[in-house]
């Protein structure tokens, strides 16, 4: 029997799986944070301890005993999930003189704006100096920001991955470049010397990847107008390296392996659904449920103020 929920709530399925395919390609905050479903809208999940980056010796000779681990202290990290939604009015007037569909742009619409909030709450998180240990960020001096000609970028960045590297046995795989750290980045004349014997002008993220050595990178161009409608930059002058599970073929993340942080977001969602009021308005909405966490800040390192 459909439960009160159910009953309330037209789904939508077109208008879900529209919503669920949409991805705004200048949002990069799950890549840092990648998304694991959950089945319960509250419950705990692992802080990761250096054993889970560990690399064990696993030879055993023969009639030897087995390579036993000594488990470390594990500790949880609480979370709650929280409801995020949107919805769009449409006139029966409007609806029968566009052209358009305007349910599937009030689907794009309303699930873009949740996505931008999401940026946004990764973005904060990454971006604040008091959620990474000591030895795991850096706020440049004058004389080091990419800015200044004479600085060298990638002794800053060799150090980033180094103590990355000596806290969880692995070197960052994942960076995420604020829109004017890539821009003072790639015009620094350490990088673009080491381009200028090549067939490659410009220096673009591909590049910029292969001479930093990340297996991903990533450019935070999303922006948000603020209550004064002025327009700024969600991921501003900073860098942020990180080390995230590689997704498997064909199997899902789940929060077991280690990483940075993760957004968790409960099973079945986003949802899009659809309701009148007055008989001449009807909406369409989209409901996403979710949160995202640092669960082992460890494995990531903050550049902070690259730029003057």
């Amino acid at each position: 029997m459909p439960d009160r929920l159910s009953n309330l709530r037209v789904v939508d399925e077109v208008l879900t799986n529209v919503a669920r395919g949409f991805s705004n390609a200048s949002f990069v905050g799950t890549n840092l944070f990648p998304l694991v479903e959950v089945n319960k809208e509250a419950g705990k999940i692992p802080q990761f301890p250096a054993e889970a980056f560990k690399v064990y010796n696993t030879e055993r000779a023969i009639r030897a005993k087995s390579n036993r681990i000594n488990p470390e202290d594990r500790t949880t990290i609480d979370y709650i999930l929280t409801e995020h939604d949107l919805e769009y009015p449409i006139d029966y007037r409007e609806a029968e003189e566009d052209i358009y569909n305007l349910e599937i742009y009030a689907t794009y619409v309303v699930s873009e704006g949740i996505n931008l909030r999401l940026e946004k709450m990764v973005a904060d998180l990454c971006q604040n100096l008091s959620n990474y240990p000591t030895g795991n960020k850096v706020t440049l001096s004058s004389a080091d920001k990419f800015t200044t000609t004479t600085s060298n970028p990638f002794t800053i960045f060799s150090t980033a991955k180094n103590a990355v590297r000596s806290k969880i046995a692995k070197y960052p795989n994942t960076c995420i470049l604020g829109a004017s750290a890539f821009n003072a980045l790639k015009e620094h004349p350490s990088v673009t010397d080491r381009i200028k014997y090549t067939e490659h002008a410009v220096v673009t993220e591909e590049i910029l990847k292969t001479l930093l050595g990340f297996e991903n990178l990533y450019v935070g161009n999303a922006v948000y107008v603020n209550d004064s409608n002025a327009f700024n930059d969600i991921w501003s002058d900073n860098v942020i390296v990180a080390y995230v599970p590689p997704k498997k073929s064909d199997i899902e993340r789940n929060v077991y392996e280690p990483a940075f942080g993760y957004t968790l977001r409960k099973k079945n969602n986003p949802v899009v659904d659809k309701y009148d009021e007055g008989g001449k308005v009807h909406f369409v909405r989209s409901t996403d449920n979710f949160i995202s966490k640092i669960v082992g800040s460890d494995a990531g390192y903050l550049i902070n103020d690259t730029n003057t």
